[in-house]
């Protein structure tokens, strides 16, 4: 059943939750420091069609890969379902979901990326879109028949995790899509490379998750619905995993 609750104007959503996540408050603020302060143009770069190196091409293109396999879990026609685009970034999902007919709510911690996403939006959606900067966990954000929340998971444990789905299947009707980086060798030597030598300018450490435990984390967290694995794309230097909660 689509939810009546109507769209929230940005400036009247509170800029953080009422009661922060414990160990999630603090991931957060380096997140958004460091799309913020560091990294805007970049992902506006690469986000864009400008040209990139190889290796952010590889990026790209995996980027392109996992939005649309993620895209796939949702109906075609999304007329008159409320969804949650959790960690927007420069509005690429949010774009597609317009398209399908969706409300969605499109939410970023950077308010600049809110802003470039605003400013890419084209004007025949406008009316289908809303959004929001600061926490997407947030209660005021209301209520939602589907939520995809694209590599805005990745720098998070396993109980941090299990929480915010915790959170987001109270007020979700359907389907929570998400990603996360995978457990692999490659990933595991990378999240050491980068806790050992840890560098300012860089991005928070990804932290690569199995899903047999990041599962039983849910579970422990109080996630009712069950945590499925979707599909893994490899593009590159770019290595996600998604996994679907249905309620």
């Amino acid at each position: 059943m689509r939810d009546e609750a109507t769209f929230a104007e940005a400036g009247d959503i509170p800029a953080r939750a009422e009661k922060p996540v414990p160990g999630y408050g603090a991931t957060l603020e380096r997140v958004e420091t460091y799309f913020d302060k560091t990294a805007t143009r970049t992902w506006e770069r690469l986000t864009s069609d400008a040209p990139v190196s190889k290796i952010r091409q590889t990026v790209r293109e995996g980027r392109d890969r996992m939005r649309a396999l993620l895209l796939s879990r949702l109906p075609a026609d999304l007329t008159g379902a409320r969804v949650l685009d959790a960690g927007c970034g420069a509005g690429q999902m949010t774009i597609e979901l317009a398209k399908r007919g969706a409300d969605v709510l499109a939410v970023d911690i950077s308010p600049q990326l809110v802003e470039i996403a605003e400013q890419r939006l084209p004007a025949d959606l406008r009316k289908r879109v809303s959004f929001a900067s600061g926490d997407m966990l947030r209660p005021a954000l209301g209520r939602f028949d589907h939520v995809i929340a694209m590599d805005s998971l990745i720098y998070y444990t396993a109980d941090d995790i299990g929480r915010a789905l915790a959170a987001l299947e109270k007020r979700t009707s359907r389907t929570i899509a998400f990603t996360v980086a995978p457990r692999t060798r490659l990933l595991m030597a990378m999240w050491y490379a980068g806790k050992l030598f840890p560098r300012s300018d860089r991005s928070p450490v990804m932290i690569p998750h199995a899903h047999q435990p990041l599962a039983q984390a849910a579970r422990s967290q109080g996630v009712n619905g069950m945590l499925r694995p979707v599909d893994r794309i490899s593009s590159g230097f770019y290595i996600s995993e998604a996994l679907e909660l249905r309620a």
